[in-house]
């Protein structure tokens, strides 16, 4: 879920309310919400205004190849999280401990997925599918090791290719 649809979510309009408010259309705020398109700067400003905020622009580092290969292969578990939360978030919690005994090191980000891992399914997508540093990083640390069969693997290592190919 993106940020468009994280705050029409909060303030409980439809796209067709929030794009009136706005004064674009339904279509726009549709494909700013599916990531098909993106707003101008001017229609961020008119999106934060009507509901009260302010927005603020942030600069990050682009993603490195391995960042967008682990993003990958954490989209495809963020699908299978939303189809079956209850199974995946337990052999979460189960490789979750191992870490933590094996990487005393890394502390302060295991004990951020414990907490992760108590928020509800489509918060927990949105957080491991990010683009932040902090969501790179705690990729790098992942307790969903083995959750994708050797093939599933393979499968997205290929399309991850192709695309990086393109």
């Amino acid at each position: 879920m993106n940020v468009i649809r994280q705050l029409r979510d909060q303030v409980q309009v439809t796209q067709a309310r929030l794009a009136a408010m706005v004064g674009t259309s339904q279509s726009a705020i549709a494909a700013y919400e599916s990531g098909s398109k993106s707003p101008t700067l001017r229609t961020v400003h008119r999106l934060a205004a009507v509901l009260g905020l302010v927005p603020e622009v942030r600069f990050v580092a682009s993603l490195t190849r391995e960042d967008r290969r682990s993003l990958a292969y954490h989209q495809v578990i963020a699908e299978r999280l939303l189809r079956n939360p209850g199974q995946i978030v337990e052999k979460a919690r189960r490789n979750l401990k191992r870490l933590q005994a094996l990487h005393p090191h890394a502390a302060h980000l295991l004990s951020l997925w414990e907490a992760w891992l108590d928020l509800p399914p489509g918060m927990l997508t949105e957080e491991i599918i990010g683009t932040s540093e902090l969501a790179r990083d705690m990729r790098q640390v992942s307790p969903f090791s083995g959750l994708l069969a050797a093939a599933e693997r393979r499968s997205v290592l290929a399309r991850f290719r192709a695309e990086m190919a393109a």
